[in-house]
């Protein structure tokens, strides 16, 4: 594990975030999914193809076989319906589980934090599990703050700007707020995740 990894995101953060991307190890799925919504193919832990570059993929999994470095290359800028008609295609693809996990702790988290760095101030005054939940929320939902549908990056910017003026205390209720996005439209998991992300903030609040 990288050691500035463990300094700013907690283990416990970082097992919330791989809980919620593939479950428990025992029933990790080797092969691509679709999540649904507007994401796009996604593999390993958590690993969206849709909204990583062609670049970044070469970058992050170099150590694959070229071919396959190709392949999923090529699901890059797919998201949505898009890419559930393009699912089929990919189904021969496999990503064994210390793959996933090697690209997961030493490319997604470290990119993560970066931007949770980045866009948001005040972020040496949190706890490592306060941090780690918002590590998981930029993981999840990305680091953009305008709106790609109208008000749906609006607690993206409540929060940032209570970060702004330190005002911790008010950013798990932006992050459940956030469930209205997701109400009766069957991502039960990203209410889920919202839930678990805004009580590992309280947590971190009292440490």
């Amino acid at each position: 594990m990288n050691d500035k990894i463990v300094q700013y995101c907690s283990r416990r953060a970082i097992d919330m975030i791989e809980k919620f991307e593939i479950g428990d190890t025992f029933s990790y799925v080797s092969t691509p999914s679709w999540p649904g919504g507007a994401s796009g193919i996604t593999i390993g832990v958590g690993y969206d193809l849709g909204y990583a570059s062609a670049a970044q993929i070469e970058q992050d999994w170099h150590f694959l076989a070229q071919k396959c470095v190709s392949r999923l290359q090529s699901y890059s800028g797919r998201t949505g319906i898009l890419a559930k008609s393009l699912l089929y295609s990919a189904k021969d693809i496999n990503i064994v589980l210390l793959d996933a996990q090697r690209v997961f702790e030493t490319r997604d988290i470290p990119r993560a934090t970066s931007f949770v760095n980045t866009i948001f101030q005040n972020t040496e005054s949190m706890s490592s599990d306060s941090f780690g939940a918002l590590t998981s929320l930029i993981f999840n939902r990305g680091a953009g703050m305008s709106d790609t549908k109208p008000g749906n990056r609006l607690e993206m910017r409540q929060i940032r700007d209570a970060m702004i003026r330190a005002d911790f205390d008010k950013i798990p209720g932006f992050i459940r707020s956030m469930k209205r996005l997701w109400q009766d439209s069957g991502l039960d998991g990203l209410l889920a995740r919202r839930d678990a992300e805004a009580d590992l903030f309280e947590a971190g609040l009292h440490k």
